[in-house]
C-alpha cells in the first residue's frame, strides 16, 4: 500500500493514533504513540528518533565507550523510516494500529548499527546470490505469578512460577492456566505472529512456542514482536514472562533456536534438499553448514549476547557446548533436519531466548553465505551420540568476555557484518561485562559474608 492508501484506510477505521517502534541493540522494543496527523507527516518526511536508543543499555545507562552516538555528539536524532509492510493491529489494545521502523536510510548513523538494517543488508546479499532465505525461530520462556511492582520490590529469586513441577508437553499444566495459554495462541495469530505450536516445557511455568516460518525479514519481525507480545499478554493475566537464557542453575535454560533454509528466487525449490543424498542434504546445504561452523567462534555474541547467556551453555542442559553438527541430534550446536522437499532445514541450537532475533538471523545467514561463497567443504564428520563428548573441533567460548574478544579481534566478523557494526556491538558487550564485574552478587554474599 502507498502512504496515501494507508492513511485513507486508517481514517476509514476512525483511528486517531498509531503505535510505532524500533528495536535497539539488545532486541528491546522502543517506541511511541503518535496522532494520525503526525503519522501522516512522518510517512512523508521521515521520523526523527533520538540516537540514544543506540547509546544506552537495556537499563537506560549511557555507554561511555561507543562512538556512533553519545554525550560527544549531543544525542541528535537519527532518521528512521516506517516500514509499511509491518502494519498490524494490537488486539489486546483495541486493535491499535502498529508499525515497525528502522534506520535503513540513515547511512551516516543509524544504519551503521541498527540490527534490522543489518539484517536487510545481508538479506539483500542472499537475494543477489540467487537465494531466498526462509527462517523461523522458536522460544522457551518462564512465566511467574508476580507483577513488575512486586518483582522490583522483592528478591527476584523468590518469584513464584506460574505452575509447579517438571511437566513438559503437559495438557494438565496448560489447562491450569488455559485462559493465558489460549490467549497467547489466539492473540499472537491476530497480531500477525502465527504459531505452529505451543506447549509446556520441562520446568515450572515454562512454555515453548514455534513461530511459523516465513521470508527472512518478516520472520525476524515476528520473533522480535513475539517476545514483547508474550510479556504484554502475561501482564493482562497478572503474570510476568522472562526470556532470560538461564533463570536458575537448577533447571534447563531457555533456547531460541533458529531454523533456516535457502530457496530459489521463485520460492518453488528448497535448495537444501537433495533426494540423491542419503540424508537429503544438498552440496549447498553442506557448504552453508561448513560456513556456520567456521564462523561461529567469531560471532557468538550475536547468538549469546549477555552474561547470563553462558550459564545456559553447559553440559547436560539441552544446550550445546562443542563446535559440532549432526542429523537430528539435540546435543550438537547445529542440528540437521533432513525431511522432505519442503522441510529440510538447519536448526542452530546455540541461540538462547535472550537474543536479538535480527542479529541472530543475520549471523546465521551471513555465516552460511560465507561458506557458499568460499565453497567450504563440510569435512568435519557428523557427531554420533553425545555431542558434549565430541571435542575434536573445539568448544564454544564459555563467557561473554571471551566471546566478545574473539569477535572484536576477528577480521572475519568485520567481513561478515561491517567494521562499524562490529566495533559498536563489541563495545556494548564490553560494557555489559564491565557492568557485571562491578557488581557484588548474592552468590558472593552467601559464600563470603560470614566464613571468609
Amino acid at each position: 500500500m502507498t502512504n496515501e492508501e494507508v492513511i485513507r484506510s486508517l481514517k476509514e477505521r476512525s483511528c486517531g493514533k498509531v503505535k510505532l517502534a524500533i528495536v535497539d541493540i539488545d532486541g528491546v522494543l522502543r517506541g511511541k504513540v503518535v496522532s494520525l496527523d503526525k503519522f501522516s507527516s512522518l510517512l512523508e518526511g521521515g521520523m526523527g528518533f533520538c540516537a540514544v536508543v543506540f547509546g544506552w543499555d537495556m537499563e537506560d545507562k549511557s555507554y561511555d565507550n561507543v562512538s556512533v552516538t553519545g554525550w560527544h555528539t549531543g544525542y541528535p536524532d537519527f532518521k528512521a523510516r516506517v516500514d509499511l509492510s509491518t502494519q498490524r493491529n494490537i488486539p489486546w489494545e483495541n486493535d491499535l494500529p502498529f508499525f515497525l521502523a528502522d534506520f535503513n536510510g540513515d547511512t551516516d548513523g543509524g544504519a551503521l548499527v541498527c540490527p534490522r538494517s543489518l539484517l536487510r543488508t545481508i538479506r539483500q546479499k542472499s537475494l543477489n546470490m540467487g537465494f531466498s532465505p526462509l527462517f523461523s525461530q522458536e522460544f522457551e520462556w518462564f512465566n511467574f505469578e508476580v507483577s513488575p511492582d512486586g518483582f522490583a520490590g522483592n528478591q527476584p529469586g523468590d518469584a513464584k512460577p506460574m505452575t509447579p513441577g517438571m511437566f513438559g508437553y503437559s495438557h494438565l499444566r496448560a489447562s491450569l492456566k488455559s485462559a493465558f495459554f489460549n490467549d497467547l495462541f489466539d492473540l499472537c495469530h491476530r497480531f500477525g505472529i502465527p504459531l505452529e505450536g505451543l506447549h509446556t516445557e520441562t520446568g515450572p511455568g515454562v512454555y515453548e512456542a514455534a513461530i511459523q516460518y516465513g521470508e527472512l525479514l518478516a520472520a525476524a519481525d515476528r520473533a522480535v514482536l513475539f517476545k514483547t507480545s508474550v510479556k504484554e499478554i502475561a501482564y493482562k493475566h497478572g503474570l510476568m514472562a522472562t526470556f532470560m537464557a538461564k533463570w536458575t542453575e537448577d533447571l534447563p535454560g531457555n533456547g531460541g533456536h533458529v531454523h533456516q533454509s535457502l530457496w530459489d528466487t521463485g520460492l518453488d525449490t528448497n535448495l537444501f534438499y537433495d533426494a540423491a543424498d542419503p540424508w537429503n542434504m544438498s552440496p549447498l546445504m553442506r557448504q552453508y553448514i561448513a560456513g556456520q561452523l567456521h564462523c561461529l567462534p567469531f560471532m557468538l555474541p550475536m547468538f549469546a549476547p549477555t552474561i547470563n547467556s553462558y550459564k545456559r551453555l553447559v553440559e547436560g542442559a539441552w544446550a550445546p557446548t562443542t563446535l559440532t553438527w549432526a542429523r537430528d541430534n539435540r546435543t550438537t550446536a547445529l542440528r540437521v533436519l533432513s525431511g522432505g522437499k519442503a522441510s529440510t532445514r538447519l536448526e542452530t541450537r546455540v541461540i538462547g531466548s535472550d537474543v536479538n532475533p535480527y542479529l541472530a538471523m543475520a549471523a546465521c545467514l551471513a555465516a552460511g553465505l560465507y561458506g557458499i561463497e568460499h565453497q567450504l567443504e563440510l569435512e568435519q564428520p557428523a557427531t554420533v551420540g553425545n555431542g558434549y563428548e565430541d571435542y575434536a573441533n573445539g568448544i564454544i567460548p564459555t563467557s561473554l568476555q571471551e566471546a566478545t574478544a574473539a569477535m572484536k579481534n576477528s577480521d572475519l566478523a568485520a567481513t561478515l557484518f561491517g567494521s562499524d557494526f562490529v566495533q559498536h556491538f563489541c563495545k556494548t558487550r564490553e560494557w555489559e561485562c564491565r557492568e557485571f564485574a562491578s557488581k557484588v552478587t548474592d552468590w558472593e554474599r552467601k559464600r563470603y559474608f560470614e566464613i571468609i
